[in-house]
């Protein structure tokens, strides 16, 4: 079974959303910021900053300062946010949930979301697609500190609840570069690798494809070829091959004989259990 392209997705995704609250309009200003026991200087005071990380969700307490255990049950994945300039999105609960935001006076607030519209079995994605709607539409404080090294961002509604996030980089933050767009297919079965770098003796098998403007594939592909690095945030399952839209970094002063670049995963763009034999 094949998953439709990355370009028909976004057009799906658009026709399934639904409103989730209308926009406060104001003007743009700073974050609040507190210090902890053992904190750096405040970090993540604008939007921009507030882009160079994945914030996935470290704590959460009610109004009555008792943590909220359900958030945490359920998918290995934490509730994370993501944001750009101007768009904050919300993922690993049970839908989608994005929209634009401003920073106001120390406070977040959020335009009209817009969410998938699916429904889950799990009771903790469930909970915390509630909890997360109701924060966002509390236009939250926010808090930023750093504690034993990491960067937190606290998300505090005027009902007590409060959800506290650590900062991981983002692969531009980590990499010094927003990263080129490429798309690799990825054989179904791994081959033995050419290289002496990698741990084991598997390496992915893989060739350049390449799409248009409007998604569709064009050109030929390139040949293919053992790659001997992992692509970050991917896991291959043996006997399913994949189509990826990555996002690649070149790296300043590569060891002699390492790679050059790193691959990080963008989107699995095309999925399927039968493929074309690599020739």
């Amino acid at each position: 079974m094949k998953i439709p392209l990355w370009s028909s997705w976004l057009l799906l995704a658009l026709a399934a959303c639904s409103p989730s609250h209308a926009p406060d309009p104001s003007a743009s200003h700073g974050v609040a910021t507190q210090p902890s026991s053992n904190a750096a200087a405040p970090v993540a005071t604008t939007a921009p900053a507030l882009g160079g990380y994945h914030w996935q969700l470290r704590d959460a307490v009610d109004g009555n300062n008792q943590r909220l255990d359900g958030l945490f049950d359920g998918s290995g994945k934490p509730l994370q946010l993501d944001f750009t300039d101007d768009r904050i999105s919300v993922s690993h609960a049970c839908n989608g949930i994005g929209g634009s935001y401003r920073i106001v006076d120390g406070h977040l607030l959020t335009g009209p979301l817009m969410q998938t519209m699916m429904a889950c079995a799990e009771p903790a994605l469930m909970q915390r697609e509630k909890t997360i709607k109701h924060v966002l539409g509390a236009k939250p404080a926010l808090i930023t500190s750093s504690a034993d090294g990491q960067t937190l961002l606290s998300l505090a509604a005027a009902d007590g609840t409060t959800l506290t996030f650590a900062g991981q980089p983002t692969a531009e933050k980590r990499y010094g570069s927003p990263g080129t767009i490429g798309f690799l297919e990825v054989a179904a079965e791994p081959v033995a690798c050419q290289h002496p770098l990698p741990p084991a003796n598997n390496c992915l098998l893989v060739r350049q494809l390449h799409y248009d403007d409007r998604g569709l594939r064009s050109g030929e592909p390139g040949p293919w070829q053992p790659l001997a690095q992992p692509i970050e945030g991917y896991e291959h399952q043996p006997g399913v091959r994949n189509v990826l839209r990555v996002k690649r970094y070149t790296l300043p002063d590569p060891p002699a004989g390492a790679a050059s670049s790193a691959y990080v995963l963008d989107m699995v763009v095309e999925s399927g259990t039968a493929p074309p034999d690599p020739e």
